[in-house]
């Protein structure tokens, strides 16, 4: 067992934090309070190859591993938790289930301009009454000769208003529950294909989220993703993979809190001197720091398992678990630590706390992660 990282790692990480540090960390509280879309810093990514950093070469991603792609995550999200989950999006809830299940064809025509960022895409699985429970979807196709006419909408879609491609799933076979559910590739464009309400929210303001919805939209055959029925295996690999995205991220957003939290140890004064020598500051530190090197490493064992293991769901449900919950515990910890400061928009830390919380819900809630992994023990 090795817990160095390889040179390529080490040589991605540094690339990306500088990238992180002087690109994408500036603006970030500014486009927090605009909700603007980082599209040139997006742009960007694609140049660096972070919008497929697992992806082969040859399909337009950065041939690299998913660790390194837990790195890339993880070091733009210690500073923007935004674009952090821009990126996670394209890679895992797009990029890869095109990899892993599309034709050549498809692989051409959709993955090669998303892997390398001249694309984005979206994933559209939630409906107002099918969020954990995916069988509970109301979206239809109906196969119509070479075609499919959805019908039906999306909601919580994050990159929906911006995305040029939509990985959805519906309906084509109600009876079926979960085996009648069918997954195909939407363009931007496509006639009966539209954006709907965009949400207010509490945090990752900048990444932007919508409803996509369908009214008679036709969608040729061939853009369909998998077989008939195979939707649902689809979405839940995928998912098991966006877990690893989302972990990624929680890690950073605890690791950006911390770094604050210990820069301000170091400055503010009281009683005489700097507030980090204290017994209650420090150990609160301390303890952040431990859970986020522990979260890490269960990070890196899940995106391990990804490249290594048949089945990972187990390993990527425990990390985006405690990942999740570490980055509450952290920035709670954090905006207790700058006290006041805190809890004011002038500081970075209140934000970190608004981005971390939706790590424990999208992409499986904590509940539904600690049902992964019960089912993994009990199997």
């Amino acid at each position: 067992m090795k817990f160095e990282l390889t040179e390529e790692q080490q040589m991605l990480q540094e690339t990306a934090r500088e990238f992180a540090q002087k690109e994408v960390k500036p603006g970030a509280s500014a486009r927090d309070e605009s909700h603007e879309f980082p599209s040139e810093l997006i742009k960007t990514c694609g140049e660096m190859s972070l919008m497929g950093v697992a992806i082969p070469e040859e399909w337009g991603g950065g041939g690299m591993d998913t660790i390194s792609y837990a790195i890339a995550i993880e070091e733009i999200s210690s500073v923007c938790a935004s674009t952090g989950v821009i990126l996670s999006v394209n890679n895992s809830l797009v990029c890869d289930p095109l990899l892993a299940f599309g034709t050549d064809e498809q692989k051409h025509r959709f993955l090669t301009p998303l892997a390398s960022g001249r694309k984005l895409g979206c994933f559209g699985l939630t409906e107002p009454e099918a969020g954990s429970d995916a069988a509970r979807q109301k979206s239809t196709a109906v196969r119509d000769g070479d075609h499919y006419v959805l019908n039906g909408m999306k909601i919580f879609i994050t990159n929906a208003e911006v995305a040029d491609t939509a990985l959805v799933f519906v309906m084509t076979d109600k009876e079926q529950g979960t085996k009648g559910i069918t997954a195909f590739i939407v363009e931007k464009g496509t006639p009966g294909f539209n954006i709907g309400q965009k949400e207010r929210k509490l945090g990752i303001n900048a990444s932007g989220t919508a409803e996509l919805l369908f009214e008679d939209c036709r969608i040729p055959a061939d853009q369909r993703l998998g077989e008939e029925g195979q939707g649902f295996k689809i979405a839940m690999k995928t998912l098991d993979g966006g877990r690893i995205g989302i972990a990624a991220q929680a890690v950073g957003i605890a690791r950006g809190a911390l770094e604050e939290a210990v820069r301000y140890a170091k400055q503010r004064q009281q009683f005489g001197k700097p507030i980090g020598t204290f017994e209650a500051i420090s150990w609160m530190l301390a303890d952040i720091a431990t859970e986020i090197d522990a979260a890490r490493l269960l990070t890196y064992r899940a995106a391990y398992s990804k490249d290594h293991k048949p089945r990972f769901s187990t390993e990527a449900a425990m990390a985006k678990l405690y990942a999740s919950e570490v980055a509450m515990r952290a920035t709670t910890k954090g905006i207790q630590i700058l006290g006041g400061y805190g809890y004011m928009k002038d500081f970075p830390m209140e934000r970190f706390f608004r981005d971390a919380k939706i790590t424990e819900i999208y992409e499986g809630t904590s509940e539904i992660q600690r049902l992964v992994i019960a089912a993994g023990l009990l199997r």
